[in-house]
């Protein structure tokens, strides 16, 4: 979701209205598809178009893995739908070229405060060189007094949004447009996603599902044409060729964290609205969902998945995990398909003992009314700050360990009206995002 937008879901329709290396050299992972994940390592990465291996490690600023968090030899997950897209390719590598974006600025702070060792950042449109600006620019700079955040290791990836499919998706009757990309986006690459680590990411093993086709899911929620006797034909046999399940992409990034691996399983499922009554965006987002109770769950479950360079297969059993994101989908309120995010939270390879809160997301709730005063849900686990009319505030973002991790504490970064930084959070029109950055501290 995202602030430019100004809705309840910031990928809403509201209006059909070599590059330069600062510091450090980049390696760009060949793929077997046309597009390749890109790492940058402390410096800034190649363009989109290369599709060649580049350079070697660096020594870059020092994993600063100072643990600043009261919890000897924790690790500290988070997740941010920072709302740094935009409404055109090269905005955002424009407002982070200068140090002086007051949003940008927002972000860095509330990541700063956060203090988490590795964030995976929504809504940061697709461009490897921001990856280093809001880096260079804001993050590794101290923002009103808050100690500078240096992250030695990111990963970006291209994402499924702009990218024209080809087809009328929407079946509207024209073909072109944000509704008939591949993902919702106006331009390719437009509500992407980054992650920034203090650990080492080991990209010789990560894995990327960009391409994964939603028809390959067994038993895949296709949406269906109401009008016609056919079942799940709501998108033609043509269409569903070429259709991914993951609106951006699906990542598996294994961190090293002192000796050993924990795998940061990372995704931006799309918003379940903004469809008709076949529900097809409900639909993908909780399949996009259920992937990963899929591949965390491993063996025959998983025997379906493919990544992107062809390897199948889930995690393996024993593996250590942490699935995060805005996965646009609370467990009892707003438009998801009921039972979304129960296919995590009632994943036996999950572990749910504590859910991070928030006070000012209570004061939010009460202050706010309208949808939340009917919610189920416990409005202290809220991330996003909706429209109060529909869906109101739910949780949407999630960072959720696997059983083997200890949960040491967790928090959603929302401060109360009475709290300094509330400044940081606020009300609409929202300083930073209309979501929450989200941590939780682990240790095996």
């Amino acid at each position: 979701m995202g602030v430019v937008a100004g809705g309840a879901y910031g990928e809403e329709p509201v209006d059909p209205s070599e590059v330069p290396v600062r510091r450090t050299p980049v390696l760009v992972l060949a793929a077997a598809m046309a597009l390749s994940p890109l790492l940058s390592l402390g410096g800034a990465a190649a363009s989109p178009s290369s599709h060649a291996d580049h350079g070697t490690n660096h020594p870059g600023h020092g994993a600063g893995h100072g643990h600043r968090h009261g919890h000897d030899r924790s690790v500290r997950f988070a997740t941010f739908n920072a709302s740094l897209n935009r409404l055109a390719p090269g905005q955002l590598v424009e407002d982070l070229s200068t140090p002086d974006n007051q949003q940008a600025r927002n972000v860095a702070e509330t990541i700063q405060r956060a203090a988490p060792d590795v964030v995976l950042v929504n809504e940061f449109d697709y461009d490897p060189e921001a990856v280093d600006l809001f880096r260079e620019n804001y993050l590794e700079v101290s923002q009103n007094g808050a100690r500078p955040a240096r992250y030695r290791y990111a990963y970006v990836a291209p994402s499924n949004t702009g990218v024209p499919s080809g087809f009328d998706l929407d079946n509207d009757g024209t073909v072109g447009g944000g509704n008939d990309a591949l993902g919702f986006g106006e331009f390719e690459g437009q509500y992407g996603m980054v992650v920034y680590s203090k650990y080492p990411i080991d990209t010789r093993r990560a894995r990327t599902f960009q391409h994964f086709l939603w028809k390959d899911m067994p038993g895949a929620r296709l949406p269906d044409d109401a009008s016609t006797p056919a079942a799940a034909d709501f998108y033609s046999g043509e269409e569903l060729a070429v259709l991914p399940l993951s609106s951006k992409s699906h990542w598996d990034l294994p961190i090293k964290v002192r000796g050993r691996t924990i795998h940061f399983l990372v995704a931006h499922p799309t918003p379940p609205v903004f469809d008709g009554p076949e529900d097809r965006n409900g639909m993908r987002n909780a399949d996009e969902i259920r992937f990963w109770g899929d591949y965390v769950s491993g063996g025959r479950r998983a025997s379906y998945i493919r990544d992107d360079r062809g390897r199948r297969g889930g995690l393996d059993r024993h593996a250590q995990f942490v699935i995060a994101g805005d996965l646009n989908s609370d467990p009892r309120d707003g438009d998801s398909l009921a039972g979304a995010t129960d296919q995590l939270l009632d994943n036996r390879r999950v572990n749910t003992s504590r859910t991070p809160t928030s006070d000012g997301a209570v004061e939010a709730s009460e202050l706010q009314g309208g949808a939340n005063q009917s919610h189920v849900s416990d409005p202290a686990h809220d991330t996003a700050d909706f429209a109060d009319s529909t869906p109101g505030n739910i949780r949407a973002d999630y960072v959720l360990p696997s059983r083997g991790l200890r949960i040491l504490d967790s928090e959603v970064f929302w401060k109360t009206s009475t709290d300094p930084l509330y400044r940081l959070t606020g009300a609409y029109p929202f300083p930073t995002s209309d979501h929450r950055l989200v941590w939780v501290d682990v240790r095996r």
